[in-house]
């Protein structure tokens, strides 16, 4: 990627000794022509902080489609003092994006040629007093950047300042008439979407929700600055030049590159942190396929941080992240020892009935409830599904399904491109297998049923029973341990819950 660093951003009243503070926004853009005029409008509706410019760099990455040409229209429809480049072969994606965004205020460290900078240049590098990487399809919510660049210029230890995220709802797809001739791409895009697509967006959108609030809740320090939108400060993003020896703040070292880069910072002794008034619209993943394949890369990601000692870098969020862990491992064997035993039981005609099984389904009715209810934006459908725990209950089978998948993958030797993954998902290039899975399932429990019926003298017979009886006792002791530790924990975040945090 060659670059060319002659026109950069020219600020007319430029003066020898001085030049007036900026915030650059440094967007890497893949074929996002139909989302980057968004983009750009949520940044020219931002009241920005008294005597402070906003540059924005669009950096558009390998496009095949009108990135560029859409890009250059919205700056002169919104008077943005935008700079498009663009990427040919770059093969690092996003991290490859984004550091090309970088190297054209900073300069190349790889460049081979000792190029001197121009007095203006040295200026305009000093005067970049913050770094503002977003997303394409995310769009920063008025007054966003300046709660970003309050929260970031609040300490001088602040590395990065995170906005909070929230999934765009998309409209209702019956409110679209079928003559209409956008109408198949209105409905790719997202902009609207059927019950499923709706319901699926809230999941997500609850759960980013649920995670935000129990951060702020331990004070708004977080272990992941998201790509989403972010303002950090550059000597920070320096540090990590520096220290590691890059050729830009972003590494190719993990699917997770925002997490790899907020645990650099932290081992510098910066904070990284969630504003609590900033927010950013972002994009939910629109089927369970591309869900499932974002998931699956967040997760290996994350997975490969903790267990890989070659990086070298831990966050002092670690036991958090291992907590969280352990709690997902343990939801998975509360289920599938429950459907085990509840099996065993109903086929040997051995179950016993417990009021002691209310609690963790009262416990988890009441929190999910609460969930649902500070999740900004949220409807009646979604409180009701909530408190009824069929959305939670779906929704942490897709995840227990993704974590098993991740935690198994450990074993293989063969390491999957996640980025791929998700792009290919994303652009129908691969399919769900999702139906299949649940016929086969269906297929499966039909075939133990007839087995039991069929059976059913044998498996309810005294040597059967008694045979069975002390495996089923210490299942239920276990599974009941196993409960009441799911309860307290339930019972704490509900406790944390009564603030007045929001998502």
């Amino acid at each position: 990627m060659e670059l060319n660093r002659d026109n950069i951003f020219q600020v007319p009243g430029v003066k020898h000794t001085y030049m007036k503070p900026r915030i650059v926004a440094i967007i890497p853009a893949h074929n996002e022509e139909k989302s980057i005029r968004d983009c750009l409008a949520g940044l020219a509706d931002q009241s920005l902080p008294k005597n402070l410019d906003l540059d924005i760099i669009v950096v558009a990455d390998n496009c095949t489609d009108r990135t560029e040409e859409k890009a250059m229209l919205a700056a002169e429809e919104f008077q943005l003092n935008v700079k498009v480049l663009t990427t040919e072969n770059n093969k690092l994606r996003k991290v490859g994006a984004l550091n090309h965004g970088w190297k054209y205020i900073y300069g190349d460290v790889l460049d081979l040629y000792d190029r001197q900078l121009s007095i203006y240049q040295h200026l305009y590098q000093k005067s970049v007093k913050a770094i503002l990487g977003m997303d394409a399809d995310s769009r920063l919510a008025p007054g966003a950047l300046k709660s970003l660049w309050e929260g970031l210029s609040s300490a001088r230890n602040i590395g990065g300042v995170m906005a909070k995220y929230t999934m765009r709802m998309p409209k209702k797809k019956s409110l679209l008439s079928k003559d209409d001739v956008h109408y198949e791409e209105k409905i790719s895009s997202g902009e609207y979407g059927g019950p499923i697509t709706r319901w699926w967006t809230h999941q997500q959108k609850q759960d980013m929700a649920s995670w935000l609030l129990n951060l702020q809740y331990h004070g708004g320090s977080t272990y992941v600055l998201g790509g989403q939108a972010t303002l950090f400060r550059p000597e920070a993003l320096q540090d990590i030049v520096n220290e590691n020896k890059l050729d830009g703040p972003w590494q190719n070292d993990s699917d997770v590159e925002d997490m790899l880069l907020t645990w650099q910072l932290q081992k510098s002794s910066w904070k990284t942190l969630i504003s609590p008034d900033a927010r950013c619209f972002v994009d939910a993943m629109r089927s369970y396929h591309t869900f499932r394949q974002q998931r699956n890369k967040w997760k290996s990601g994350t997975v490969e941080l903790l267990t890989n000692n070659d990086i070298g870098v831990k966050t002092r969020h670690i036991g958090k992240i291992w907590r969280s862990e352990l709690k997902t491992f343990m939801d998975l064997i509360t289920r599938v020892l429950f459907i085990v035993l509840l099996a065993l039981a109903f086929a040997t005609d051995q179950f016993y009935w417990s009021w002691f099984w209310l609690t963790p389904i009262a416990l988890a009715s009441v929190l999910n409830t609460i969930l649902a209810i500070k999740t900004p934006m949220h409807r009646p459908i979604d409180v009701i599904l909530a408190a009824l725990l069929i959305s939670p209950e779906l929704y942490l089978w897709a995840n227990l399904i993704t974590f098993s998948q991740v935690w198994l993958g450990k074993l293989s030797a063969n390491k999957k491109d996640g980025w791929a993954n998700q792009y290919n998902a994303e652009r129908g290039k691969t399919q769900s297998k999702l139906i299949q899975g649940i016929i086969v399932i269906i297929l499966a429990i039909s075939g133990v049923v007839y087995l039991c019926i069929d059976h059913r003298d044998y498996l309810t017979s005294e040597p059967v029973q008694a045979a069975l009886q002390p495996y089923l006792m210490t299942g239920w002791v276990t599974l009941t341990i196993l409960t009441i530790i799911a309860s307290a924990h339930m019972f704490y975040q509900i406790w944390t819950l009564r603030g007045k945090v929001t998502a």
